[in-house]
């Protein structure tokens, strides 16, 4: 009986015993772990220190650094062309897209409906060089061949009588110094950089429109592949709406760019119409201004009104009054019933986006800017919508 009492005593004491040891093992490695975070710390430190007692090393990196982005900097500054081609090239291509894809929806096969959108194309760039372009230039000669006549006519004028008698001798200087600038050729060829440079633009221009025309055919062309290319890079769990997203962007796109193309061309049919049925000079000079213009979102629309008045108003100030009047009834009809029928399409923005984003895109990278800025807004709103604003919705 004693010896069975005394039976558990040796059990507590190697439990006691086995305690103790995991009590040193655990401080043991305690103190190890302090060990490495202290000679982590003091390597550190002497990492520090000897970076700072060799100034000119780091000073030669940080130059090496700097001279690095700055290079970089400007090989992407003097690349900026060619980023301007592949931007409009894209835009061409997915402006294109819809009536291609509305071929495919008729039984045409993607190749061939590709061939005859650039074939239509193509006609159309034929038509514009061969009818418009001649009757165009000879209408520039002639406007400033007229514009002693022009000049003469407006001083003849009841406006030009009250502006005279309300600003005294200013307005008949004002008059002739736009008259003298307008009839000298060197002024107009010094806006240029000269008749060298004005050939050398023209020349760019010509060469860069076929970079374009060329790039939109394989991006076009290779679409679907860049798309699914695209959607390879992103994780498995996002690419569904990856896909949705960029069917969307692509979509809307594609129907604004092409509905501005069409909006364009009714502005320049109802300026060539107006023009010619009042009289006025110049209506296929003013009807190619104004698809160059109109083109440019909201901005380009009240641009053109004015400067197309004014240009009216040298002519005869009544049919100026005229045609400002019945092209901002049009303007009117523009916005309230073309533009919803031809943009049912796309994502609509808010009017103030609109501004802001033509004038940061025009300020920024110019006309292709102010091309570009509604699309990349209204791809910018839906991304916030389908994205940003169901996960903040999600989150609690």
């Amino acid at each position: 009986m004693a010896a069975a009492s005394n039976e558990p005593r040796p059990r507590s004491l190697r439990r006691g015993a086995k305690t103790a040891a995991d009590s040193d093992r655990a401080r043991t490695t305690d103190g190890a772990v302090s060990s490495e975070a202290a000679a982590h710390r003091s390597h550190t430190g002497r990492a520090v220190w000897t970076t700072l007692n060799r100034p000119f090393v780091v000073g030669f990196f940080l130059t090496l650094g700097g001279l690095v982005a700055i290079l970089l900097g400007m090989a992407v500054t003097s690349l900026v062309t060619v980023w301007i081609y592949v931007a409009f090239a894209l835009f061409v291509a997915l402006g294109l897209n819809p009536v291609v894809q509305r071929l495919q929806r008729h039984g045409v096969g993607r190749a061939w409906a590709i061939v005859i959108v650039y074939f239509a194309l193509a006609l159309l760039l034929v038509a514009v060089l061969w009818l418009i372009v001649p009757t165009v230039v000879r209408q520039i000669a002639q406007f400033i061949t007229d514009v002693p006549t022009l000049v003469t006519s407006f001083q003849q004028t009841d406006l030009y009588r009250w502006a005279r008698d309300q600003f005294g001798d200013q307005v008949p200087a004002i008059v002739a110094e736009v008259q003298k600038f307008l009839t000298d050729p060197g002024h107009l060829a010094a806006i240029g950089g000269g008749v060298l440079q004005i050939g050398i633009s023209i020349g760019t221009t010509i060469s860069g429109m076929i970079i374009i025309i060329v790039l939109s055919l394989y991006f076009l062309a290779s679409l679907p592949e860049i798309k699914q290319a695209f959607y390879r890079l992103i994780p498995a769990r996002s690419r569904s709406l990856t896909a949705d997203l960029t069917e969307q962007i692509t979509e809307s796109v594609g129907g604004y760019l092409g509905g501005m193309v069409v909006l364009a061309f009714f502005n320049a049919v109802v300026s060539f119409i107006l023009y010619t049925v009042l009289g006025l000079p110049f209506p296929a000079l003013m009807a190619v201004v104004a698809f160059c213009l109109t083109i440019i979102p909201l901005v380009g629309t009240v641009l053109f009104w004015g400067i197309a008045s004014v240009v009216a108003l040298f002519a005869s100030p009544l049919s100026a009054l005229i045609f400002a009047v019945a092209y901002l009834v049009y303007m009117q009809l523009e916005a309230y019933v073309l533009t919803p029928k031809v943009m049912n399409k796309a994502i609509a923005v808010p009017g103030a986006l609109v501004v802001i984003g033509a004038l940061v895109g025009g300020t920024l990278m110019g006309l292709l800017g102010a091309l570009v800025a509604i699309p990349v807004t209204a791809s910018i709103l839906l991304i916030i919508k389908k994205v940003f604003i169901p996960k903040q919705d999600a989150a609690t």
